[in-house]
């Protein structure tokens, strides 16, 4: 092998991506890093929100065709239980619970309408402050994707502007200008634009599709808590029966 196979090969050496990680500057090896480890905890949020999404779902799913059934309201909480495995049924079991604190009373009954208009309105806020911390839970996660999305390319971009310095500084430094000196340093330097972006896509693509899900979800919470508000009003107009 000649003089000039050998240099060809070492320099394809260096231009793996192992090789262009060990060959970056340290401040560049930190932003490389940095990159890969906001892309692992992406992808990590991203399986954990299709298997939660998919998951809640099947289960509301489940639980609407129960609820629609035309079966009792009070045997359905019963089997609910105190720990529903859904945001839709915790709505409902929210709902139930000061339903049940006011038939104890005797409220659900016939009787005053300011005292059955009371009930109502607390029961809506009690649906509405169990909504509320569902999707909370729900959007967890979702902040740090859209920082990811937004900031990865401006950190890969700084990694690439520090790496293209240092690559230049070198060749004034040796004072050789030829493609085989350039390369390898211009290359670590796009190396870590090109994390940003493998970190930045995916986090965007994602938090778009989950964005879409969430606000779905969010908009069936709420037209399921005003059937079921309707639904027990009527009930009181009828006196509770």
């Amino acid at each position: 092998m000649t003089e000039i196979d050998l240099n060809v090969a070492q320099t394809a050496h260096d231009l793996t991506i192992m090789g262009l990680f060990w060959a970056a500057d340290p401040l560049v090896k930190f932003v490389m890093l940095l990159l890969v480890g906001a892309s692992v905890w992406c992808w990590a949020i991203i399986f954990e929100k299709i298997v939660f999404l998919r998951r809640e779902s099947h289960r509301a799913t489940h639980f609407e065709n129960e609820f629609w059934s035309g079966g009792s309201l009070d045997n359905l909480y019963d089997a609910t239980g105190a720990n529903p495995n859904n945001a839709q049924a915790r709505v409902f079991s929210a709902a139930m619970r000061e339903w049940r604190r006011a038939s104890a009373k005797g409220l659900t009954v016939a009787g005053r309408a300011d005292l059955k208009a009371s009930l109502v309105d607390r029961i809506d806020r009690s649906m509405n402050f169990t909504i509320t911390r569902e999707m909370d839970k729900m959007e967890k996660g979702m902040n740090f994707l859209a920082s990811i999305g937004s900031v990865s390319p401006f950190v890969g971009l700084f990694g690439t502007v520090w790496g293209i310095m240092n690559a230049f500084q070198s060749i004034a430094a040796s004072k050789n200008t030829s493609l085989a000196v350039v390369a390898p340093g211009i290359a670590e330097a796009l190396f870590a634009t090109a994390l940003g972006l493998a970190a930045a896509i995916p986090a965007v693509a994602a938090y778009n599709k989950f964005s879409g899900d969430l606000q779905r979800r969010g908009a069936q919470l709420e037209t399921f808590a005003s059937e079921f508000s309707t639904l027990l009003a009527r009930q009181l107009d009828e006196g509770g029966k």
